[in-house]
């Protein structure tokens, strides 16, 4: 039992347990992109090698969330929390099928059957990080790639700082769509003119890739409504609407010694991103559909 609690990663503050209602008329059948769930501890252990634990983040509690939100739904992304184990995951689609598809972090050896047994569930991506992400997280695989291909999933990505230009074209080079998490991890404080936002750009350009206007935190120091990545997000919608997906990465974890952001304020965000309801239509709504199948 010592050898158990010496090697429990170090637990993440909670998120805000009361979620404002948003502030402007959230388009019907919205969905979140972009979130983690945990527990029920007592049966889902973290792995050893989780930069972090985190008190029970519940799918009931997530759809309650979606509710106060005015959301349709939500993908829940394997985070490092449990490795490249997708147990957790499969009872959750299991159980709520009608409010989640999923994004897997699959073993190396992942095989046929597996991805097979997950894409029934709703499994709709695989999960890879690059170097600059430590934790119980796989790396890009060409033969992963090529096997989820055979199922029509995509490849999500979680670059790092400005990694994304060491990545880009092995991405691009992938047979499967792409999706980029948190804003593709480009550091915000450098703003629009830097190379790996251009690159992101370009990568846009190719219509086979994706990214997540998530996870702003992940990608400036500040607090709410981190206002460095505002003009990155304008840039975005202005150019690429129809290649954008919005989440919350509710829980929020590894947010030790910072604000933690109130979910309603984060998506009360999204207008000053997208002023135009039909490019939120779009963000919100229609391209979750194409992506996850909702």
């Amino acid at each position: 039992m010592a050898n158990t609690l010496a090697l429990t990663p170090p637990l993440t503050p909670p998120p805000d347990p009361h979620p404002r209602r948003p502030k402007f008329q959230v388009p019907a059948g919205a969905i979140d992109c972009h979130v983690h769930l945990f527990g029920p501890a007592s049966r889902w252990p973290f792995h050893p090698g989780s930069r972090y634990s985190s008190a029970d983040a519940l799918p009931e509690t997530q759809i309650a969330m979606q509710d106060t939100l005015g959301l349709a739904g939500a993908v829940v992304v394997s985070g490092g929390g449990y490795g490249q184990d997708t147990r957790h995951l499969e009872e959750v689609l299991t159980r709520f099928p009608q409010r989640f598809r999923g994004v897997a972090l699959l073993p190396d050896d992942v095989s046929r059957e597996h991805v097979a047994r997950l894409d029934r569930l709703g499994v709709r991506g695989a999960r890879f990080v690059s170097a600059g992400h430590r934790g119980a997280l796989p790396r890009l695989s060409r033969r992963v790639a090529e096997l989820i291909a055979d199922f029509g999933w995509h490849v999500q990505f979680y670059p790092a700082g400005d990694d994304l230009l060491a990545h880009a074209q092995e991405l691009l080079d992938l047979p499967t769509p792409v999706v980029l998490d948190h804003f593709a991890a480009i550091p915000a404080a450098a703003g629009v003119t830097q190379p790996a936002f251009d690159c992101l750009q370009r990568m846009l350009d190719s219509g086979r890739v994706w990214v997540k206007l998530s996870g702003p935190m992940r990608c400036s120091a500040a607090d709410l409504p981190y206002a460095e990545v505002t003009p990155m997000a304008q840039a975005l919608v202005a150019q690429h609407p129809e290649r954008l997906l919005w989440g919350t990465d509710w829980p929020h974890v590894n947010m030790v010694g910072r604000a933690m952001p109130n979910d309603g304020d984060l998506l009360d965000l999204l207008p000053d991103w997208a002023p135009r309801p039909e490019d939120r239509q779009r963000i919100l709504v229609d391209n979750p559909k194409l992506v996850y199948g909702f």
